[in-house]
């Protein structure tokens, strides 16, 4: 195991192949630009890395994300919103990194926290969390893809009445809105969503990663589009190691050792 940290967060490496990026800014993890920063190198850095199986994120001190660093938002200016705006390049990288992304919700996941959250592929939450983007108290908007995401997720009704009394959604109400995977005890949360990164980060990651490419690009497409992006995807597969290796576990009744190539 080895762990590298920066001023904003740390990356802790497992024999596993689990990554764990913990966000690092006291009291509540807010975003500022230099986390934006660190986060975008650390996830070009894990997608080039083939011991990199699967990703988790924590927050340190038992707390997720508690949004925009407020101190950075007082300044109005084109040139610091620019700055900020760019968390939207995290959540695409993100969602365009071919292996699975688990995030441990505890406390809060608000403005751009939940933002971030929303990127990620499994949200595992504390039920005593909560989730929302109350951006609309303070005169703004959810800025960094919260309008688009959580309509996805939630359609049009409830993430509009979210947003717009930006109402923190309680962990059971989340789970009935499809807002989280999973809901566990506070003192669970991030074991429990290092056990589902593991288990992810243990299978076919290859046939994973194509997966969530195929959900990420596809939604909204139509059909045709889709089945055509599937099917070459799954001409892709019958490169893979992955694959052979599956097919002959399958054969031999032995649990498959698959190496994500």
């Amino acid at each position: 195991m080895s762990t590298q940290s920066t001023t904003t967060l740390s990356v802790e490496r497992a024999e596993t192949g689990v990554v764990t990026i913990t966000l690092d800014r006291p009291p509540v993890n807010a975003v500022s630009p230099e986390l934006i920063d660190e986060l975008l190198d650390a996830i070009d850095e894990l997608a080039e890395d083939p011991n990199a199986r699967a990703i988790l994120f924590t927050g340190a001190n038992g707390r997720w994300c508690a949004g925009a660093d407020i101190g950075v938002m007082s300044d109005h200016t084109r040139s610091t919103y620019r700055k900020m705006r760019r968390q939207v390049e995290v959540e695409d990288a993100l969602e365009r990194l071919e292996k699975p992304v688990v995030v441990a919700i505890e406390k809060f996941a608000l403005g751009g926290g939940c933002e971030l959250a929303l990127a990620c592929d499994v949200r595992v939450m504390g039920e005593g969390a909560v989730i929302g983007l109350p951006e609309a108290a303070l005169g703004l908007l959810p800025g960094a893809g919260g309008t688009q995401r959580l309509t996805r997720l939630v359609g049009t009704q409830r993430a509009f009445w979210m947003m717009a009394t930006g109402m923190k959604v309680p962990a059971a109400q989340a789970l009935e809105w499809g807002l989280v995977n999973e809901v566990v005890p506070d003192g669970d949360v991030v074991a429990r969503a290092r056990e589902i990164a593991e288990q992810l980060g243990g299978g076919a990651t290859r046939a994973i990663g194509l997966i969530k490419r195929l959900v990420y690009e596809c939604w909204g497409r139509e059909l045709p589009s889709g089945l055509l992006r599937e099917g070459d995807a799954v001409y892709e597969l019958l490169k893979s190691n992955d694959l052979r290796e599956g097919f002959e576990a399958f054969r031999e009744k032995r649990s498959p050792r698959f190496t994500g190539s």
